[in-house]
């Protein structure tokens, strides 16, 4: 009878933990990063030796939980994830180039300062076109200086990105090294384990979007992380992590540094937004010097025809505008209208000869070409960039799709999982009344 008792309540305490275990897995079923538990319960089977009549077992017990797992379902979605972000932080910086180079009108701006010089062409004694000339001219210094004070800023931006997602990198590789530690000390097949190992998994994938990362893990499932792929620097070992810092050059080249229990090493990420950082500074940089070079060009081909002609007093044309450090911070040096050196040297003042020499630098130096090719080859960029994006969604997405058919919950399954194990824990019970019924009758026979 005592073994009857004991049957029932170690198949009791069976189920109710199985019963535990499947309400958790309906209760976070829609909880990003868990994965199913399945409790293991067996048969305890009577020694060698001892007669249990036409029995052959003593009741169940727990052998632990078991947590789903398919690794490299799990890689998938971290290199997909990882390749997406790296697309998507370069299209936002691509963004913010066309952003600088259309926001400030820079290409209708250069029209028009052209335009305005015909007109002064038109009639060169004038005062009333020379006045809209200059203010033509201060509008295109201010477009060139704008221009490039929003790419400045851009770039700043991008390294105050950079910066906060480096801390970011370092703060999940610090709570993924006390996750190891944890591991380390939990109980094989616990629910504990099996929790830890939810952590290390969303830890890891949170650090996929920020770079490219290599996982390898020990028997108790400690990660052993390296930085831009099988090839980069250790980040994580057992419950050290390491850090990451990133400089940029004045060139717009974009560097990451890996400190690792007090050894530094370059870190190449390939994937993540820390490379598509890298991009975007290097784009961003191009652009740059582009328009300083087309401010210079600009700036200096005006000169140059002003130095080759003369201004309505007869006296030699002065420099039109100021080239600034950087170059396209360009600043208007002639405000007098009278200033403008339309005629030909001693050719009068209603002569208009040296403004050809303006029509001459509009067809060679390209400007408004440069301009539109520029704002075009940019848009062409991202463009690719969004349609490349819009396909490694559907790639990240299929990629957690097919690891959540492997590992999530079923809530199907688990409700007749629920039925079942209810089933078998009132049968337990009924099984232990049962023996306390006939134990007690049995009492009052004697």
């Amino acid at each position: 009878m005592s073994d009857m008792l004991s049957i029932g309540l170690s198949s009791l305490k069976a189920y109710q933990t199985a019963l535990t275990t499947t309400s958790e897995n309906i209760a976070s079923a829609g909880n990003a990063g868990y994965s199913r538990r399945t409790t293991n319960v067996r048969e305890v089977v009577a020694p060698a030796g001892i007669s249990t009549g036409s029995a052959t077992g003593m009741g169940v017990v727990v052998n632990g939980i078991t947590r789903a797992a398919d690794v490299y379902k799990t890689a998938e979605v971290r290199t997909a994830s990882a390749e997406l972000a790296k697309t998507e932080t370069g299209a936002t910086w691509l963004q913010r180039i066309e952003q600088s180079l259309t926001g400030n009108q820079l290409g209708s701006r250069l029209t028009a300062f052209f335009n305005s010089a015909k007109a002064v062409a038109a009639d060169p004694a004038s005062l009333a076109p020379r006045a809209a000339m200059i203010e033509a001219a201060s509008s295109i210094a201010s477009a060139f200086a704008a221009t490039g004070i929003a790419l400045d800023g851009a770039m700043e931006d991008l390294d105050a990105s950079a910066g906060a997602a480096a801390t970011e990198l370092n703060g999940l590789a610090k709570a993924l090294g006390r996750v190891n530690a944890g591991l380390g000390r939990a109980q094989a097949g616990s629910s504990g384990q099996a929790a830890l190992l939810d952590e290390r998994d969303r830890l890891l994938e949170q650090m996929s979007v920020i770079t490219d990362v290599s996982v390898t893990t020990d028997h108790v499932g400690r990660a052993i992380v390296r930085a831009g792929g099988v090839a980069g620097p250790v980040l994580v070992s057992g419950e050290n992590a390491g850090g990451v810092t990133f400089k940029r050059s004045d060139e717009g080249v974009l560097t990451y540094t890996l400190n690792f229990q007090g050894e530094s090493s370059a870190m190449f990420p390939n994937g993540g937004v820390l490379a598509g950082f890298v991009e975007g500074a290097q784009r961003i940089a191009g652009a740059r010097d582009e328009l300083n070079t087309l401010a210079t060009d600009f700036a200096e081909g005006v000169n140059a025809v002003q130095a080759a002609g003369d201004d309505l007093q007869g006296d030699p044309g002065a420099p039109m505008f100021v080239v600034g450090d950087p170059a396209s911070r360009l600043t208007l040096a002639l405000s007098d209208p009278r200033g403008i050196a339309a005629a030909s040297t001693d050719k009068g003042i209603r002569d208009n000869g040296n403004l050809a020499g303006l029509d001459s630098l509009r067809g060679t130096g390209k400007f408004e070409d440069s301009v539109a090719s520029m704002t075009s080859a940019n848009a062409a960029a991202l463009s690719a960039r969004t349609t490349v994006a819009e396909a490694q969604t559907a790639m990240r997405d299929s990629a957690i799709a097919e690891r959540a058919a492997a590992v999530g919950v079923n809530i199907d399954e688990e409700a007749v999982d629920l039925l079942r194990f209810q089933q078998a824990y009132q049968a337990s019970s009924r099984v232990i009344q049962i023996a306390r019924e006939t134990l007690q009758s049995i009492l009052e026979i004697r």
